[in-house]
């Protein structure tokens, strides 16, 4: 049987976190973390438990007895009742009762068992450590995978989204970070790794509190809390870093407050994204995760590109695009309307295509928006879609982004032809041709990490890359190019910064500075 389904109505009273460092000893005892979940599962019922799938798990603690993981694993992610005597041999049981993590029923043959009234799923950090993520019942995977709510005041666990959005954030130290719409508090607690302060917000008091839980049960930091909608409960306070999972679906209504923005349209995230401009401290970025509509007869990048503040640079990057109906029976199954009266589910579906209709939305676009507040008379805005695969985690790459747009910025063609690059690591040459051919068609260059992007370059620009390790100037190595290939040098010169900018923008080439190219460095 399934046990993903929310059962009817949400708990009024959730746990205290008076006693969680207690609680947390004895999971990390037991061995309830990440880790251990694989080893009790194995790995397809690990996956299967990521995808909202139970069934594979609850076989594999059957297989496994009464052992304390085995009890948390159905206890906290199964949503099974345990017995008494397991329970109180993985957990301290009664302290867990009183403050409300477990519910007790009691049985008329003696034999008691406890209820979880919360998910709490264990948590993987960036550096190995063992956080716990805690939601509603049934909740502990969150997003697109059909969590198959229709409780309006629903908070969400850990889904694809909120993993990508901290997978993308920049780690360096900060002294103020501000997580908006926080819902169980995973990119807060994120945040408390590397921000002196932590803000969260969340126009669901219910989420306040489900952060609350996950701060506390991790072992990190507490947050300031404040209930409102976007950045209204912070006034005008500016952060070092501010990032944002929004309820960024785009509905007729807002019937779900863990995904549904309330506003018309892409408006939501316009909103946010538009107004983190004055709330970012000089240098500061702000990351968002979002959707926004594809309109007959106007351009995605022009409406984004539209959004950015002003004062601030802007990388926007579009991952995905589904038309309206994808899109819409996406989210209908997200919350479970597929599986009510037929009758209900076309009228919703109706609903949903005579909202797009009505904006000319032809397509929804998903993707990430990083801004940072750079003050510069001429902002660096780059707005592109890259749908293939990347390697996470990508904080590295983002901050590598905008120090080459930096770069680039202050550089014209002259000083690019008097730069020093050198090809990055990861870049790999690949030659493309017929068989036995005496001369590649055309040749690539790859990326095996971060974006892993791929461009086509002509044999100059491949002679250029190959020989760029930092001794040599722009110039010089287009001389000795120029030489070989009897092209004019001068003509040369004149058409190939362009072919420059565009490797540096996109992390084939890192320029090096004066230092490096001294003898002996």
């Amino acid at each position: 049987m399934s046990t993903t389904s929310l059962p009817p109505g949400l708990p009024a009273r959730l746990p205290s976190s008076a006693r969680a460092a207690e609680l947390r000893a004895a999971l990390l005892a037991a061995g309830f973390t990440a880790d251990g979940l694989l080893d009790l599962l194995g790995a397809p019922a690990y996956a299967a438990l990521a995808r909202s799938e139970t069934v594979p798990a609850l076989r594999a603690t059957r297989s496994r007895g009464d052992g304390p993981l085995a009890s948390l694993t159905r206890l906290f992610l199964l949503r099974q009742p345990v017995a008494y005597v397991h329970a109180a041999a993985a957990l301290p049981v009664d302290a867990a009762l009183a403050d409300g993590w477990l519910r007790r029923e009691e049985s008329a043959a003696g034999e008691d068992t406890v209820h979880a009234t919360v998910d709490v799923r264990p948590y993987g950090g960036p550096d190995g450590e063992d956080w716990f993520i805690v939601s509603d019942l049934g909740c502990a995977v969150g997003g697109a995978g059909g969590i198959g709510s229709r409780e309006e005041g629903v908070v969400l666990g850990v889904g694809g989204a909120s993993t990508t959005l901290a997978g993308i954030t920049i780690r360096t130290p900060v002294g103020s970070a501000l997580d908006v719409g926080t819902g169980s508090g995973i990119q807060a607690l994120h945040a408390a790794q590397h921000a002196t302060r932590v803000t969260a917000t969340d126009v669901n008091p219910r989420a306040l509190e489900f952060t609350r839980l996950t701060l506390a049960l991790s072992g990190a930091p507490e947050a300031e809390l404040l209930a409102g909608s976007l950045f209204e409960p912070v006034g005008a306070a500016t952060y070092d870093l501010i990032v944002s999972n929004p309820p960024f679906v785009i509905s007729p209504g807002a019937r779900l407050t863990y995904r549904d923005g309330g506003m018309g349209g892409d408006d939501l995230c316009r909103t946010l994204v538009q107004e983190a401009g004055a709330r970012l401290n000089p240098g500061g970025y702000a990351q968002f995760l979002g959707n926004w509509q594809h309109v007959d007869g106007e351009d995605w990048h022009d409406r984004v590109r539209a959004w950015v503040p002003r004062g601030c640079d802007a990388w926007i990057v579009q991952r995905d695009v589904q038309d309206v109906t994808q899109y819409a029976e996406l989210w209908l199954r997200d919350a479970g309307d597929h599986r009510t009266d037929p009758a209900e589910y076309e009228q919703r579906y109706e609903d949903w295509l005579d909202e797009f209709e009505a904006r000319k939305t032809k397509a929804v676009g998903f993707g990430w928006i990083t801004l940072r507040r750079s003050d510069a008379a001429e902002p660096s805005i780059v707005v592109e879609e890259w749908p293939h695969s990347v390697e996470q985690p990508l904080g590295e790459a983002v901050l590598a982004h905008f120090a080459r747009q930096d770069y680039l910025r202050d550089h014209d063609d002259a000083a690019l032809l008097a730069g020093y690059f050198r090809l990055t690591e990861e870049v790999v040459q690949e030659q493309v041709g017929a068989p036995g051919a005496e001369d590649p068609e055309h040749v690539v260059l790859r990326q095996h990490r971060g974006m892993r992007r791929a461009t086509k370059v002509d044999t100059v620009g491949a002679g250029f890359a190959g020989v760029c390790d930092g001794s040599l100037s722009a110039g010089r190595i287009l001389d000795a190019i120029a030489q070989l290939v009897e092209e004019d040098p001068v003509v040369l010169r004149d058409r190939t910064p362009e072919a420059i900018r565009m490797l540096v923008e996109q992390g084939f080439l890192e320029p090096v500075t004066a230092a490096e190219t001294e003898p002996g460095m």
